[in-house]
């Protein structure tokens, strides 16, 4: 029996060697396939994982941009407010017709002409009446001699209330218009920067877990003081160039905006009827002068001088915020590699076609918003019967100075006094720099546009190479 059975293996053997070695090429195999699978698995998890904490990250940062705007807002809000003191102003105006009405009361009490009294003290002279009598009479006329004189200032004292009334149309449409630009840079500049920041942040926790895993799969240099993305002295100072915008930026902005409003509301008055396609066209027109060589010649050429200074001011912005301080006469460059690098991208991104087409969406936002508010509050119109919106691109009907007929745009007939337009704005500067919640900044926030330049520069430029005097290059 033993014989024959090693007679079958013996004569078998062949297939026997073979049949093992397929057993053990499918086991090498199933094997082979099954840790491909694994490490697959491995990876779709660890990049699920990793797109969410990249996901989770970002949507912090935009979170932590909305809290950065609502914090600093405030501070340019109470310069522009005053700057353009429209309440003052309007309280000043209501004094002048509180002394008007006092004076027209006392002048219509005393009844008596001047031409009457003095008619008067002449019969009672004549007739021989007592000197008394004579002097009383004398000095009424005497005294409606000088109302009389006081009326016939009226004149200019009605040309002053006219100045006043121009300063406070001027000052509402600028103020309402300076708070909304100023809204809206301060809503683009936050984002670059805390996007910029937040980029940097997320590549310093790869390089982290890189270095803790033994087996780095990303391999990132670090050539700055404080490790990659963890010079908070560098990230401070960085953040700190919002004061530029804040405190001499809105200035500038404003000299252009009130400019630009002077040009276009000039044949205004406060008395006169304006419909709602009239100030659907004010406001084209005057954004039209603001934002004219950002469209027709370099897209963003004129929103930069407002967000960053020029090289020879970034010492005084750093010194008036407090973080650093250039002695007296001597001309330091305080500005490291690592935050010139932030700023010089910062400057690039500000200057690009992709900011130029966002901050006009997030303008046309702000506008349409402001436009719905004077429709409810001083046209009586609901909102949501306004046209659809209006844009940078949309048509306006040419005016006639001078007084004479201004052009209605179609469908927004509705009317009201030019006034009550400007109280309104007067009471949106208000909203637009301190509402709670803001309103203008959720309309703003909630464009796409602003959303998709927010996740591009927190996406782009991860194998950005710059030079360093430390090495020959640094990831960024």
């Amino acid at each position: 029996m033993f014989t024959a059975t090693r007679n079958f293996f013996r004569r078998n053997r062949r297939n026997f060697a073979i049949g093992v070695g397929l057993a053990g090429a499918g086991y090498l195999v199933t094997n082979y396939v099954l840790s491909k699978l694994s490490d697959a698995r491995e990876r779709m998890s660890s990049d699920r994982i990793a797109r969410e904490n990249l996901r989770r990250r970002f949507e912090q940062n935009q979170e932590d941009c909305t809290f950065t705007v609502q914090a600093l807002l405030p501070t340019a809000t109470q310069l522009i407010l005053e700057e353009l003191p429209v309440e003052k102003l309007t309280q000043e105006l209501q004094q002048k017709k509180a002394a008007r009405i006092a004076k027209s009361g006392t002048l219509a009490g005393a009844g008596i002409p001047i031409d009457a009294a003095s008619e008067a003290s002449a019969a009672i002279t004549a007739s021989g009446g007592k000197d008394d009598d004579a002097q009383s009479v004398q000095s009424f006329a005497s005294e409606s001699y000088v109302m009389a004189q006081r009326e016939g200032e009226e004149k200019p004292a009605r040309k002053s209330r006219v100045k006043l009334w121009d300063e406070i149309k001027i000052s509402s449409l600028s103020r309402s218009f300076t708070l909304l630009y100023t809204l809206t840079l301060l809503s683009l500049l936050t984002r670059v920067q805390l996007n910029l920041l937040g980029r940097k942040n997320y590549l310093s926790s790869v390089v982290t877990l890189s270095a803790r895993d033994g087996e780095p799969t990303i391999r990132l240099e670090d050539h700055e003081t404080g490790g990659y993305g963890t010079d908070m002295a560098t990230n401070q100072q960085y953040l700190t160039f919002s004061w530029w915008l804040l405190n001499q930026g809105w200035r500038r902005l404003l000299q252009r905006v009130d400019q630009a409003v002077r040009e276009v509301s000039a044949s205004w008055t406060a008395r006169d009827t304006i419909s709602l396609g009239q100030m659907k066209q004010l406001i084209l027109e005057t954004r039209k002068i603001i934002e004219a060589e950002a469209n027709h010649t370099r897209p963003t050429s004129i929103w930069l001088p407002f967000l960053l200074p020029p090289r020879s001011d970034e010492a005084i912005v750093l010194a008036e915020s407090g973080i650093a301080a250039t002695p007296e006469g001597e001309d330091l460059d305080i500005v490291s590699p690592s935050l010139r690098r932030l700023l010089d991208e910062t400057s690039d991104l500000i200057d690009s076609p992709n900011s130029s087409a966002v901050t006009r969406k997030m303008l046309d936002a702000g506008f349409n918003f402001l436009l719905e508010k004077l429709a409810d509050g001083a046209f009586k119109q609901k909102a949501m019967a306004l046209p659809a919106t209006i844009t940078m691109e949309s048509r306006i009907t040419p005016t006639r100075d001078g007084g004479e007929e201004k052009a209605l745009m179609e469908d927004d007939a509705a009317t009201t006094k030019f006034a009550s337009v400007l109280a309104v704005l007067a009471r949106q500067g208000h909203l637009i720099g301190n509402g709670v919640p803001n309103e203008y900044l959720q309309v703003i926030e909630q464009q796409k546009e602003l959303e998709a330049f927010s996740a591009l520069v927190y996406s782009s430029n991860f194998e950005f190479v710059a030079e360093t005097d430390d090495g020959p290059a640094s990831w960024f």
